[in-house]
């Protein structure tokens, strides 16, 4: 799946076009118990409720593939629940109260009982939204741009969006009525969603029935424990998790060679290759072997790069790949030291250098324009 894929059934989610017909809700206090449940036929709402409504499920369509937007096998069979919910718009009561018996499963498993009445007082409630859609998928010209009159395919979907809902703190609220200010009685307010998922998953116009796509807010959560619960998934190591694990393996493995030229290298040559993808390509994914040719041409050692492919699926597993933007960020050059942190333009990173002078190692920074500290403008010493 790739951005415009995402693009496609994001435009399906403009208020105005009103292009999915049915909203179904479940509200469920901390633990998960059943509140209420509703039913929201689109047409039926209002303007603000409307955007409201649809900003939730665009979200959960929102972030980097990779990162907040992770694909996950899902080998679903003949009569899956899913592809049941999916077939019947919504509609199945039983097959709908089963996948929202299965979500609040998720839920539990995330959110065991708490242990005090305190945290239980201040602890989230939790709104389960799932929403149908059945688009025509436009034919696409030579140069990729779609044809308003042409479909030759349809593509139906569910998609859902877990949110949290906080109660309001108590305050004092004015009456217009009598011109005074009254206590107001604290409110549950419904937030962004802390997870989702997107099912089919939609490439090229098809549908992929054996993955979904899941969302997090929090790239550093995989959700693990409510996956495992709801669908019986492993979850995908997050991304934040991809991302150290990549670089304690990469200093471990060239131990001494894993100097500021190597991670200059790397930074750049992936940076020029994320940076070279289209909206129609699917997400740059790395495996060890172009990890290594990198380290090669970088100049690392043939031993240490032998090292760092064993450690790759050790950490990894045989055959892993990872997403290009878990492993550098095309938009960043930061150096820390202890004391010190440095950000640098990606484009200007080579212009950083280490050198030992006198038997110190110093971090060398050409001066090549005007200097500042906190504003001040400040000349170099002669």
């Amino acid at each position: 799946m790739n951005q415009r894929d995402l693009a496609d059934i994001k435009r399906r989610l403009n208020p105005d076009k009103r292009n999915p017909s049915l909203i179904l809700g479940c509200y469920v206090d901390h633990i998960g118990n059943p509140i209420t449940s509703f039913e929201l036929p689109v047409g039926m709402l209002n303007e603000q409720e409307n955007e409201k409504y649809m900003s939730v499920f665009r979200k959960v369509l929102s972030g980097q593939i990779g990162q907040s937007l992770m694909p996950i096998a899902y080998p679903a069979e003949e009569d899956d629940l899913l592809l049941r919910v999916r077939s019947t718009a919504l509609k199945d009561d039983a097959s709908v109260q089963e996948l929202f018996g299965k979500l609040i499963d998720g839920i539990r498993a995330e959110h065991p009982d708490l242990q005090s009445v305190e945290e239980a007082q201040k602890a989230d409630n939790w709104l389960v939204l799932l929403m149908y859609d059945d688009m025509d998928v436009r034919k696409r010209d030579v140069n990729g741009e779609t044809d308003p009159d042409n479909s030759d395919r349809a593509f139906s979907y569910i998609l859902c969006a877990v949110c949290p809902v906080k109660q309001e703190k108590s305050a004092l609220r004015y009456d217009p009525a009598d011109s005074l200010f009254h206590d107001r009685v604290p409110e549950w307010t419904a937030g962004t969603p802390s997870l989702g998922f997107l099912f089919p998953l939609y490439e090229a116009g098809a549908a992929d029935v054996n993955t979904i796509l899941f969302y997090t807010k929090d790239s550093n959560d995989s959700h693990e424990s409510f996956l495992k619960a709801a669908f019986n998934l492993d979850a995908v190591m997050p991304a934040a998790e991809q991302t150290e694990n990549f670089q304690t393996l990469l200093a471990q493995s060239l131990g001494a060679e894993c100097s500021l030229d190597v991670v200059q290298e790397m930074h750049g040559m992936v940076s020029e290759l994320i940076a070279g993808q289209g909206k129609d390509d699917e997400p740059l994914m790395l495996s060890k072997q172009d990890v290594a040719r990198v380290l090669t041409d970088g100049g690392v050692s043939p031993e240490r790069v032998e090292a760092f492919q064993d450690g790759f699926d050790a950490t990894f597993g045989a055959g892993a790949v990872l997403p290009a933007v878990n492993i550098v960020e095309p938009k960043q050059f930061k150096v820390e030291l202890p004391s010190v942190s440095i950000k640098v333009d990606p484009k200007q990173a080579d212009l950083l250098e280490t050198r030992v002078i006198d038997g110190r190692s110093y971090l060398l920074i050409p001066i090549d324009g005007d200097i500042s500290v906190n504003g001040q403008p400040v000349f170099a010493k002669q």
